[in-house]
C-alpha cells in the first residue's frame, strides 16, 4: 500500500475531544481483519457478562460452539467452550489471509517448527482456518473467507436474521 491516510479516517474510534460520542455498535458482516478468541467454561455467562457488561452485541452464535460478538467496527470477539481448544494456550488470536495463503502458511510454519499447525478446516461461518501453535505457545488463526454461496445454510441464517447478505446480497 502506498498511500497514506489519517488514522481516524480509517478507525471507528472517534477523534479526541470533549464532547465526542461513541459510534454505533456495527453490526455489518465484514472480512474480520483481525479477531481474538477467548476459551469460556461457561458460553452462556461468558456472553451475559461481554454483552451487558462490556457492551457488546452477539452478532452470530452456533449454538455449543461459538458466540460472534462484537461492538465496535472491527472489535470482534470469538467465545468458544474451553473445550473447543487445544490445552494449555495462553492467547488465542486471528488474522485474515486469503484461501491462497493458508497452504503456504502451513508449509512455511511446519518448515520452522515441524507439527505446529493444524490441517485447515471449513467453518461454519464460511471461513478456511488454520491453526498454528507458535514457539511461545500462542494459538494463532489464520482464517481466509470463502466464496460466499448466497443459497447455502449461512446465507439463509442471514436472511432469516435481517443481515445484509456479503457481496451485494438481499437482506431479509
Amino acid at each position: 500500500m502506498t498511500d497514506y491516510y489519517e488514522a481516524f479516517d480509517i478507525s471507528p474510534v472517534p477523534p479526541p475531544g470533549p464532547d465526542v460520542k461513541p459510534p454505533e455498535i456495527f453490526r455489518g458482516i465484514y472480512g474480520m481483519p483481525m479477531f481474538v478468541t477467548v476459551p469460556t467454561p461457561d458460553l452462556a455467562a461468558s456472553v451475559n457478562f461481554w454483552t451487558r457488561g462490556l457492551g457488546f452485541i452477539d452478532l452470530f452464535t452456533v449454538p455449543g460452539q461459538v458466540t460472534h460478538l462484537r461492538r465496535w467496527a472491527f472489535q470482534d470477539v470469538l467465545l468458544v467452550p474451553t473445550g473447543a481448544l487445544p490445552a494449555p494456550s495462553t492467547v488465542s488470536i486471528g488474522f485474515s489471509c486469503v484461501l491462497s495463503q493458508v497452504d503456504e502458511i502451513a508449509q512455511a510454519c511446519t518448515a520452522l517448527v515441524p507439527g505446529c499447525t493444524s490441517e485447515p478446516r471449513k467453518t461454519p461461518w464460511n471461513t478456511v482456518e488454520l491453526e498454528v501453535i507458535t514457539p511461545e505457545n500462542a494459538r494463532v488463526i489464520m482464517t481466509a473467507a470463502r466464496p460466499f454461496d448466497p443459497d447455502s445454510a449461512e446465507a439463509r441464517h442471514l436472511k432469516e436474521n435481517g443481515y445484509m447478505l456479503p457481496q451485494g446480497g438481499e437482506t431479509a
